[in-house]
């Protein structure tokens, strides 16, 4: 059996301990080091994972030659710094969505990582969740036909956020999802916002994003809003289907319905509606999947499905979108990124 990787979690805040609780249990990985500037932090974790060592000092970690790999779940603006960093100390890096907070510091990650040859992974959590992966499945098969327009909506009541909108929280996930299951490539964007709590921070945010192939998607993202929802819909030539993550049970279902061209009548339009399905969806935790799956890229040496090229495409619409924001809703193009950014 090949020795573990031995990973260093770099961030106890919001989420930190949630990718420190699956790394320690996943088979195939050692949580070595556990990194934070916060004593409380240090104090409050260090029993529950007493054979990782714990720091303040992120130098301390990247010194260690035998830590294989860091996964970054610290504070959005300290990302990209943070991140450079462990990749120039030779350490393989997973790095909480969003990558960067430009697209030009995403690009520079992404350099790194190929001349080092180096796993760049970002945590795009939702591309490793069963419903999505069913959902990306029946569209690659065909089963929904033409893919028309797709609309997701991102909907709480909190949490709120000082260093960053809306736009940059919530809708990294759905921007994500989008750019796999659309078909071709963002084109432009527009989005339109409002800050009605702080000033300057945008609570709610309307985005629509056009594609080359000549889909569309809209984005609905707010965190001042009486519904919990985090629901995507997709509308296709022959059939549609709604991801619904907060439904207990029946959290994808497909509809038969659409347009049919009239038997009889030429060049008239009949509407379908046939059975509604609702497929199993695998219970399993979409993060155990997620750090599954670096572990795995880290041993086989394959690309994580949310790369670091994946992860730059993300931030360059959501760059666009926030300069769309900042003109007033103004159209922005979309820059484009090749396989090798």
């Amino acid at each position: 059996m090949p020795d573990p990787a031995r990973l260093g979690v770099v961030g106890l805040g919001y989420w930190g301990p949630n990718i420190a609780r699956n790394l320690n249990a996943l088979e195939g990985c050692e949580l070595a080091w556990c990194c934070d500037a916060s004593q409380a932090s240090r104090e409050r974790y260090g029993p529950v994972y007493p054979d990782a060592r714990f720091t303040a000092d992120f130098d301390e970690l990247l010194a260690d030659p035998d830590l294989d790999a860091v996964a970054i779940t610290t504070p959005v603006p300290t990302h990209a710094e943070l991140a450079t960093r462990a990749l120039e100390a030779g350490k393989h890096c997973f790095v909480e969505k969003p990558l960067a907070q430009d697209a030009a510091s995403a690009e520079r990650l992404v350099a790194i990582a190929g001349e080092r040859d180096l796993v760049l992974m970002v945590g795009h959590l939702l591309c490793y969740h069963p419903g999505v992966r069913l959902l990306s499945d029946l569209i690659s098969r065909g089963e929904l036909g033409e893919v028309y327009y797709l609309y997701s909506q991102r909907l709480n009541l909190g949490k709120l956020r000082a260093d960053e909108n809306a736009l940059w929280s919530l809708g990294a996930h759905d921007v994500s999802v989008l750019l796999e299951l659309a078909d071709g490539q963002p084109s432009e964007v527009t989005a339109r916002g409002e800050a009605y709590v702080r000033e300057g921070v945008e609570d709610v945010v309307f985005a629509y994003i056009r594609f080359d192939s000549g889909l569309a998607a809209h984005l609905h993202l707010s965190w001042l809003d009486p519904h919990k929802e985090r629901k995507l819909t997709v509308v296709g030539s022959d059939r549609m289907a709604t991801l619904d993550d907060m439904a207990l049970e029946r959290k994808l279902t497909i509809y038969d319905k659409g347009f049919d061209p009239h038997a009889d009548t030429y060049g008239e339009y009949i509407t379908r509606s046939g059975a509604v399905v609702s497929p199993a969806v695998p219970n399993d935790e979409p993060l155990r999947l997620e750090c599954r799956h670096f572990i795995d890229c880290l041993s086989d040496g394959d690309a994580p499905r949310t790369d670091g090229v994946a992860g730059l495409q993300v931030v360059r619409v959501l760059e666009a979108l926030q300069a769309s924001l900042d003109a007033g809703g103004a159209p922005q193009p979309v820059g484009a990124t090749s396989s090798s950014a």
